[in-house]
């Protein structure tokens, strides 16, 4: 089995593969096809995988996790880097903890060790999905939300906590009175598509970023022709893979 590469974010101690394994099929698919893919990844090296609350795959990875154990691939789950996030329709002080709560009952874990706001947006909680109409797009507290997240991280249900999809404006507001600054920045990013003023304050802050559809987004709501098949995270001026 190939050595995967490593580094650290934010003041956690254990480091963050770079090479990581999104499960948020498009179209989506059944538990047998995700945790399989699952079992393969961890075959051929994977240990970090991203997922999230409105993915629904948080309980796939739950069924993949003990059958690793069971076939030796992995000693413990300690050696898996585990990333899920807040979606939108708690993204207020007050449900945030509740929120990681509901996500570690569905991942059967202790813990996780990324946990990221998923957008810079407070949702209707009719809201389970993309697009989202404008009549559902509630007013925003950033520094409330935080809050919640940096309690998930001193309570020890998320060892590092980050942010997706955040612009630079979105992050100097959450970093004026952020208490913990977030350790990654999950946002979309590709050779057309490079976000270099976005990686640069990023830097200038020890904020890593991460990035989605590195290749495109061919076959989603959202993306053209360009392929998609991993994603890549930037750190520095290197290309390493990570996440959905």
């Amino acid at each position: 089995m190939p050595m995967i590469p490593e580094i650290t974010v934010g003041s956690r101690d254990k480091p963050m593969p770079i090479v990581g394994i999104g499960t948020s099929p498009y179209p989506p698919v059944d538990l047998e096809t995700v945790k399989s893919a699952i079992l393969e990844a961890i075959k051929v090296g994977y240990r970090h995988f991203d997922t999230a609350f409105v993915y629904n795959t948080e309980e796939y990875l739950a069924a993949a996790i003990p059958e690793v154990l069971r076939l030796g691939l992995i000693n413990s789950r300690d050696e898996l880097f585990i990333t899920t996030k807040l979606f939108g329709i708690f993204a207020v002080r007050d449900q945030v903890v509740p929120a990681i709560k509901m996500s570690l009952e569905k991942l059967k874990l202790d813990y996780v060790d990324m946990y990221l706001t998923h957008m810079p947006l407070r949702l209707s909680p009719m809201m389970n999905g993309a697009p989202v109409p404008k009549e559902h797009i509630l007013p925003f507290d950033i520094q409330s939300a935080w809050e919640g997240m940096e309690e998930c991280q001193n309570l020890g249900l998320a060892k590092a906590i980050g942010v997706s999809n955040f612009s630079r404006k979105k992050l100097e507001e959450l970093l004026s009175n952020a208490k913990i600054p977030p350790a990654v920045n999950q946002v979309e990013m590709n050779p057309l598509w490079q976000q270099k003023e976005l990686r640069e304050f990023c830097k200038g802050h020890a904020i890593h970023v991460t990035a989605y559809s590195p290749l495109g987004a061919n076959g989603t709501t959202w993306g053209d022709n360009r392929i998609c098949t991993l994603s890549f995270c930037f750190d520095d001026f290197s290309w390493t893979t990570t996440t959905q």
